[in-house]
């Protein structure tokens, strides 16, 4: 069967990522546009497309009758038009399970460097600063230990509990977030708006849907009263961007950092970039799922899901 990869510069340079068992023609392209003439180009003769986030709409998959499988290098399958495939006979598969050591890992880095105000303290002890106050040290910043502080974590799921079970190592309470509107479950779930009153640290780690779509917003945010520093490896959509600058910027949360955006690269009008340079403020670029063996294991699970629709396909 012959498989085309849409992305795959989506990975490391130094990810390996070779055809899948079963694959005879395979053909890779680093960038794909999200042109539909260009994806139906491309894709004409594909038993199987491979992307990570090019945009699959109904007028492609309906252009493609040879398709079999549309395979996720993701376990997010927003950008695939689902009822689509479903009335095509298209199979669709995402990838999941590999991402739980290096997202809450990420999430980690990202607690403690704004809580330790990594970035801030970066830059002045390189541009000088430094040097003119001439001390031996530098505490402009205060520096806040996680130890003793309470972490809410909304979207407990394998990376969520992950998260929640490094975090007890430094010594920090937490408490998962039920779904808002509805009762605790059972006693290892905390009821949504205690949760937001109660944490120093609020992680999101839900799925975006219906329900999660600006979750955190200026209502949302006025139920925290520990002024918290908020997380986001979720979905961009989950939080309200407006939101979050005016919260920082009255003092209604400490900080923000964030892996996820609406717009990905950053839309030049995202209200976000206003406050990219505060201390307490960081960005990476949605890249907490990829560290090096996460890729490689992503690729395993892969390549073995397509190899075995192969499998079961062969004529």
């Amino acid at each position: 069967m012959k498989a085309v990869f849409l992305d795959a510069a989506t990975f490391s340079r130094q990810a390996n990522l070779p055809a899948p068992d079963g694959v005879s023609d395979y053909q890779v392209f680093d960038h794909t546009a999200n042109d539909a003439n260009l994806i139906i180009e491309r894709c004409t003769d594909a038993d199987i497309i491979i992307t990570n986030k090019v945009i699959l709409d109904r007028r492609i998959i309906e252009a493609l009758p040879k398709l079999k499988l549309i395979q996720l290098t993701a376990t997010g399958m927003n950008n695939i038009d689902q009822a689509a495939c479903q009335d095509a006979g298209v199979q669709l598969f995402n990838v999941a399970g590999y991402s739980v050591n290096t997202v809450p890992e990420h999430t980690l880095m990202m607690m403690l460097s704004v809580m330790r105000a990594a970035k801030h303290y970066h830059q002045v002890a390189t541009d000088g600063t430094w040097q003119a106050d001439g001390r031996f040290c530098l505490l402009d910043e205060p520096l806040f230990d996680l130890a003793g502080q309470t972490l809410g974590i909304i979207g407990a799921g394998a990376i969520g509990r992950r998260v929640g079970e490094l975090t007890k190592a430094f010594g920090m309470s937490v408490l998962y977030a039920e779904r808002r509107g509805q009762a605790p479950r059972d006693d290892s779930y905390t009821a949504f708006e205690t949760v937001l009153a109660d944490s120093h640290i609020i992680s999101l780690h839900c799925p975006l849907t219906e329900d999660t779509e600006r979750l955190i917003n200026d209502q949302t945010i006025a139920l925290m009263h520990n002024k918290p520093l908020i997380i986001n490896v979720a979905r961009g959509g989950v939080v309200d961007g407006g939101s979050i600058v005016r919260a920082l910027d009255s003092g209604q949360i400490f900080g923000y950092a964030s892996d996820v955006f609406d717009d990905e690269p950053f839309a030049a009008d995202d209200p976000l970039l206003s406050i990219m340079n505060h201390p307490r403020v960081l960005y990476t670029p949605h890249n907490a799922w990829g560290s090096l063996k996460a890729q490689h294991k992503l690729w395993q699970i892969l390549s073995a899901q397509v190899s075995q629709f192969i499998g079961e396909h062969q004529t």
